[in-house]
């Protein structure tokens, strides 16, 4: 496991190397407003999880309102707003005639096409060619079309953003860039009710929070919150891919850096190039960076199986972390278990 330690813990970045980017939202009491109108929504459990030295809860947020992993909570209340903006009577017609187009390595694109399904709206989802085709079946049931594109999610998210700009569809991306910042901030302020929800379940302050990142939109929104609530106790440690070191990378550099490596296990998290506003508050919240072998990340499955806790290797990677660390006995861990095992 690699580690680095963040210089920038406190202050940030410099303004000029983040293009404008606004810092995380922590803006939760409008979040929870709107999902509790949601029939669907409900809190997702904290579990205590057995076999590591100190104590170690999880939010299992794999049956996040039916839809196996955190990332209901983005897209779809990024839609969901733009639906109640409409002030229509008839919600499920709302945004009728819209089209909604993203890339994803699957719960993203997931969250997109069930909010574009409540709201009457037209989801195409694009894929790279190493996502696995479960993810495509699932996104079709939920009503989306599904298009392959390019090798990684770099170059399917390229292809989106260019059917986008031809087309005059609403690009709704998990991952924010300089020039595209309102709707990846408002699906960022999203996570934010996980966040919420394990701020009260917890017992007790953690001591380590550990947060698994892709482009980084869950460990950047938790973590600002973690900090909005328990200040600057706990340490938190954003865990990424060996493979895709995006966050880590730019945090060494004191800059954006496109990362480059081989596929990981860890396909969620598979991502080369870190989201502006996600780097923005990890650079001010996060104590440290690590990366995990892909072998690390699979050697954690089975104890949490064996607990009744099934996921993938991208929903244990802060878990796996925390298996590599040397933790004292009276240590607090905080984790997310991010998504459902694969089916």
């Amino acid at each position: 496991m690699n580690r680095l330690d963040n210089p920038w813990r406190g202050t940030g970045l410099p303004d000029q190397v983040l293009h404008g980017a606004p810092a995380p939202s922590l803006d939760a009491g409008t979040v929870e407003g709107l999902l509790a109108r949601c029939p669907a929504a409900a809190e997702t459990p904290l579990v205590e999880v057995s076999g590591f030295v100190p104590r170690v809860w999880a939010k299992d947020e794999r049956g996040r309102m039916g839809l196996g992993s955190f990332k209901a909570l983005g897209a779809a209340y990024v839609i969901a707003h733009q639906a109640a903006a409409t002030g229509t009577s008839d919600m499920a017609r709302a945004l009728a005639g819209r089209t909604y187009v993203t890339a994803s390595a699957g719960n993203h694109g997931l969250s997109v096409a069930a909010g574009a399904q409540i709201f009457g709206a037209r989801a195409v989802v694009y894929l790279s060619d190493t996502v696995p085709d479960v993810f495509a079946q699932k996104l079709r049931h939920k009503g989306a079309e599904v298009v392959r594109a390019g090798r990684d999610y770099e170059a399917s998210m390229q292809a989106a953003a260019d059917t986008a700009h031809e087309k005059g569809w609403t690009l709704l991306s998990d991952s924010s860039w300089p020039g595209y910042f309102d709707l990846p901030h408002r699906l960022m302020e999203g996570y934010l009710a996980m966040a919420a929800e394990a701020t009260r379940q917890m017992p007790e302050p953690p001591t380590h929070i550990l947060l698994q990142a892709g482009v980084g939109g869950l460990a950047g929104a938790c973590a600002a919150w973690f900090r909005h609530v328990w200040g600057d106790a706990p340490q938190i440690i954003v865990v990424e891919p060996e493979a895709a070191p995006a966050l880590l990378a730019s945090i060494k550099a004191g800059h954006v850096v496109d990362t480059d490596g081989p596929v990981s296990n860890m396909g969620r998290l598979d991502c080369k190039t870190p989201s502006l506003i996600a780097l923005k508050g990890l650079a001010r919240d996060a104590d440290a960076f690590v990366t995990i072998r892909d072998a690390q990340a699979s050697a954690v499955l089975s104890q949490l199986a064996a607990q009744g806790l099934a996921t993938t290797e991208s929903g244990a990677a802060g878990l796996a972390a925390l298996g590599e660390m040397d933790l004292r006995a009276d240590a607090r861990v905080l984790c997310i278990i991010s998504e459902e095992a694969e089916a």
